[in-house]
């Protein structure tokens, strides 16, 4: 096996923990809707899940553990994609708040500012802030708190 094949399997397996994550959220309140059922296809699509690994993870989620990313950056985006699954319903359930708190812990999120950073990403994705936005405004929440 090549070193390339390794970078590719870890790799691979981080999408896999990152999709399982937000199939959680999705189902975090026992139904999936269209739109979230829309926003999982795409997510797997981008996430390079194929449709056995899909059906896989869609029945049992929880036995992915999250593989938290090296960057902080990559912890945000994962944050507001999780944020936006939350949404996708046009619903947010005390349920899928909480397991969004633990699972930012699990992306690297400081414990002490878990909350005010998954207040904050759903008041930005609430008000349609894009990416880029999210990713400042988190950073500012999160450093905010630090000090």
């Amino acid at each position: 096996m090549s070193i390339s094949d390794l970078y590719t399997s870890g790799q691979h397996q981080q999408e896999i923990g990152q999709f399982a994550s937000i199939v959680s959220i999705a189902i975090a309140d026992n139904k999936l809707t269209d739109g979230e059922e829309r926003l999982l296809i795409r997510t797997a699509k981008r996430l390079n899940i194929s449709d056995e690994e899909f059906k896989q993870i869609l029945k049992n989620p929880k036995a992915y553990p999250v593989n938290p990313p090296i960057s902080y950056v990559e912890s945000i985006e994962r944050l507001f994609q999780l944020t936006t699954m939350i949404f996708a319903d046009d619903e947010v359930s005390k349920d899928e708040v909480v397991l969004m708190r633990k699972i930012a812990i699990a992306l690297g999120f400081p414990l002490v500012n878990v909350e005010k950073v998954c207040d904050e990403a759903i008041h930005l994705v609430m008000n349609d802030n894009d990416l880029d936005d999210f990713i400042e405004a988190i950073k500012e929440v999160n450093d905010t708190k630090r000090q």
